[in-house]
């Protein structure tokens, strides 16, 4: 429900606006308030603090500018724009962005409300601002890395999520970061200070899975010479994550169902009935409503685990993220040693394969790469080979300038969002490059 304040004209007055700061003064979070035109009014201290900087005054200028650098609204910009929303909806609004900072690039969520007077009539908006501090948006040391339209999608589906109990099912192809996303989804909730377990359902048979899941008692089985905790009951407190769920036998989908209907257990030859306390993260790269259809997978399991479904999308489908995945990897890989780059050969071809290994694939390459490095910087000739199919044409001539798909711009016919769909790029990125030609 959008705020209706007493005696608000529109537009605010000076001291109206005032009367919104000394509120908004309370909120530990950054907040600001606009008028309908986009401009800044006013901002917190907490905003102050976080993305104020001396160099570029905030006050009076239009909130695109200081967020995004951009010259238009984010929606004529090809992204989606909160105050658009709000306004269409007359009601709050939330989304997360890639806003410059004092800190450079970072993910921050925004929420929008717009403020109404006595008519009914929006006079301002108050937006929240929250730095999102499970991913980057510039190159990191550890953790989920990423800016590209696709990454932000699942990470504000992460956001959505993380702080409630609902359990999560991780959905995308091997390598797409499953189990990184799993730990952004534990450290973003209320049990980030309790235990994050991972339990790889790949590799374990029906008798150990039961035994690594539940614990055992002493003398249960051959070997079993003293009591040990399961995996759930270490994961009390915390978050439980099973790491490719479509892979657990059928046999003990039934047991895993009891368990998250009944939160208890027992241990393998065991008859005391303990209680489980953990948030679910599950993670597939197998169809389940397939295996559901073929009798391999139980549908109340399946309904039981996929409250929350997330996709990951496939690094084919996040090429602006290629080069930050890149940076961040000789990042690490660095760490402690000599400092590893990448010239811009190698660059454009690692850019333009197909990576049906994903993320996974493009470490492992840049690993063996290094090897070779011996001056520290990676070349054509350290990478292997290209399999056949798979190095895909780039998404611009390379006769163009990459800064700019002004040749084909000025003949395009279509719409701003089909040209970027035929460009293969994000909209967000055609409006970059139509702008630094004058074209936006």
């Amino acid at each position: 429900m959008s705020p209706t304040l007493p005696g608000v004209d529109s537009p605010l007055q000076p001291s109206q606006v005032q009367s919104l700061i000394s509120f908004l003064e309370h909120e530990a979070q950054p907040m600001i308030v606009l008028d309908p035109d986009y401009n800044i009014l006013a901002a917190n201290t907490a905003y102050q603090r976080q993305f104020g900087s001396v160099d570029q005054p905030y006050i009076g200028q239009k909130c695109y500018r200081i967020s995004h650098h951009y010259d238009v609204p984010c929606d004529q910009a090809g992204e989606h724009c909160p105050m658009k929303k709000a306004q269409e909806m007359r009601g709050p609004d939330r989304v997360l962005h890639i806003h410059h900072t004092p800190r450079g690039p970072e993910h921050v969520e925004v929420e929008l409300r717009p403020i109404l007077d006595q008519r009914g009539a929006i006079t301002a908006y108050v937006e929240r601002l929250s730095v999102v501090r499970s991913a980057s948006a510039r190159p990191s040391d550890d953790g989920l890395v990423g800016r590209s339209p696709a990454f932000n999608l699942a990470l504000a589906a992460l956001q959505r999520v993380a702080p409630s109990m609902l359990p999560v099912l991780l959905l995308g192809e091997s390598g797409t970061g499953k189990e990184l996303f799993a730990r952004a989804v534990h450290e973003t909730s209320e049990r980030a200070s309790g235990p994050f377990v991972v339990v790889d359902c790949s590799g374990l048979t029906e008798t150990l899975f039961e035994s690594e899941l539940f614990g055992h008692e002493k003398g249960a089985f051959t070997g079993a010479t003293t009591r040990k905790p399961g995996l759930v009951e270490t994961a009390q407190g915390g978050t439980l994550f099973l790491d490719e769920i479509g892979d657990i036998p059928l046999a003990m989908q039934v047991k895993l169902l009891r368990l998250i209907e009944s939160g208890t257990y027992r241990r393998v030859g065991g008859v005391e009935t303990l209680h489980a306390n953990f948030r679910l993260v599950a993670a597939t790269h197998k169809p389940l409503e397939q295996m559901m259809a073929q009798g391999l997978f139980r549908q109340d399991l399946y309904y039981r685990i996929s409250a929350f479904p997330i996709q990951l999308p496939p690094l084919r489908e996040r090429a602006e993220d290629i080069a930050l995945l890149i940076n961040s990897f000789l990042q690490r890989a660095g760490a402690g040693k000599r400092k590893l780059t990448i010239d811009a050969g190698a660059l454009t071809q690692l850019q333009q394969r197909a990576w049906p290994g994903n993320v996974r694939e493009l470490r492992n390459v840049l690993e063996r790469a290094r090897l070779f490095a011996d001056d520290g910087v990676i070349r054509v000739e350290h990478l292997p080979a290209v399999p056949d199919g798979q190095l895909r044409a780039p998404p611009m001539p390379r006769h163009a300038d990459s800064a700019s798909p002004a040749p084909i711009a000025a003949t395009f016919g279509g719409t701003r969002a089909e040209l970027a769909a035929h460009l293969g790029i994000s909209e967000r990125t055609l409006y970059r490059r139509l702008k630094a030609q004058g074209l936006a």
